[in-house]
């Protein structure tokens, strides 16, 4: 990829918005009684240009990477485990395979640059090298590196959007991303990891007093530009986070409602925003991660997530669940009976329509 800032993301359906709207007002019910549900279906028929539209058909991207700042002691996790839950991933045995399996969503597993030669049935290999570089003491990868990474994201969304996939979510697996997730969040935000940086999947104090040292550390060492997204992410980055910001923008490049996970998810996210702000039209956020920086992220897209379930696990892991809440949000907008096919006469609502207590 040349250069993903030049990405075109068309506009929400302004009109197809309002027809959604307009038919939520004549549903059997109190005005905006379903809250966030009808919000979601009136986003969703902006972002497809459809007035009626399912998610049935669901997909959960997993980019999977090695990072060098491992040997920095930021993590309490062996860098085998990445190899080891990549190849889970395809035998059903994590907690996204799982979950996928019980809400009828398929996993596409993307090798990206994970620590060892293999090969395994269901990981699709596009190895951009064998991990990234320590940021600790040098850019984890190449500016080409970085490009790359977008570019197999970006080519990921638009392979599902051929494939007729409705919904998509972005995951990933990766021993030491929660510190390269910081380190781009303290770039794109100007704060210290302080701020940004949480135990990941568990360290004790002297590994996060480490951990927020590197970060702070690669920072001032190799000055990622924070108006250069792609700087930011070579330098400090990860090319598990990288892919899927490229997933992310060609999701919305291709009018494809994309869902965020936790942590190292909403970064990304966040990265395609600052690539292009118009991303963000596509985006819903699932849950509320336990993640420090998890909030700043939200708090910069102005994203709302759906539910707090403590989770922390990462690899998409919030992405099936948030499809069946989006695909019940869609289920109502198309099957709720009216007022006039309930045979109730709804005119003692006037008032109550024009509340601004109710208003969006």
């Amino acid at each position: 990829m040349k250069n993903p800032y030049e990405i075109q993301i068309p506009a929400l359906d302004a009109r197809m918005m309002e027809a959604a709207e307009t038919r939520q007002l004549s549903l059997a019910k109190p005005p905006r009684s379903l809250g966030v549900l009808e919000e979601i279906s009136v986003r969703f028929a902006g972002m497809t240009g459809k007035l009626y539209n399912e998610a049935k058909r669901r997909r959960i991207l997993i980019f999977s990477a090695d990072n060098g700042v491992v040997e920095e002691g930021v993590t309490s996790a062996p860098q085998s485990v990445t190899l080891a839950q990549t190849i889970n991933f395809t035998r059903g045995l994590t907690g996204v395979a799982v979950l996928a399996k019980h809400y009828r969503t398929e996993l596409r597993v993307y090798d990206v640059g994970v620590n060892a030669e293999f090969s395994q049935p269901g990981v699709i290999n596009c190895k951009i090298a064998m991990g990234t570089r320590n940021l600790a003491v040098e850019p984890a990868m190449t500016r080409e590196q970085a490009l790359r990474a977008i570019e197999i994201g970006f080519a990921a969304a638009e392979q599902a959007k051929r494939d007729g996939v409705e919904i998509l979510g972005i995951g990933e697996m990766g021993i030491g991303n929660t510190t390269t997730s910081s380190a781009i969040l303290s770039c794109l935000l100007n704060r210290p990891a302080e701020e940004t940086t949480g135990r990941g999947g568990g360290v004790n104090d002297a590994g996060f007093a480490r951990k927020k040292e590197v970060i702070d550390g690669a920072i001032a060492l190799h000055r990622p530009d924070p108006s250069d997204v792609v700087d930011v992410l070579a330098k400090v980055g990860g090319f598990d986070v990288a892919a899927m910001c490229g997933a992310f923008l060609g999701a919305a490049a291709n009018r494809l409602p994309v869902v965020i996970d936790g942590y190292i998810s909403a970064v990304a996210a966040l990265c395609a925003k600052r690539i292009n702000r118009d991303s963000l039209n596509y985006m819903f956020a699932s849950h509320i991660s336990c993640e420090r920086g998890y909030a700043l992220a939200m708090e910069d897209m102005g994203l709302k997530p759906m539910f707090q379930l403590e989770m922390r696990l990462g690899e998409g892991s919030g992405c099936p669940i948030a499809f069946e809440v989006i695909d019940g949000a869609l289920t109502v907008l198309r099957d709720m009976a009216t007022f006039d096919e309930a045979r109730i006469d709804d005119g003692y609502l006037g008032e109550i329509r024009g509340d601004a207590h109710l208003q969006r």
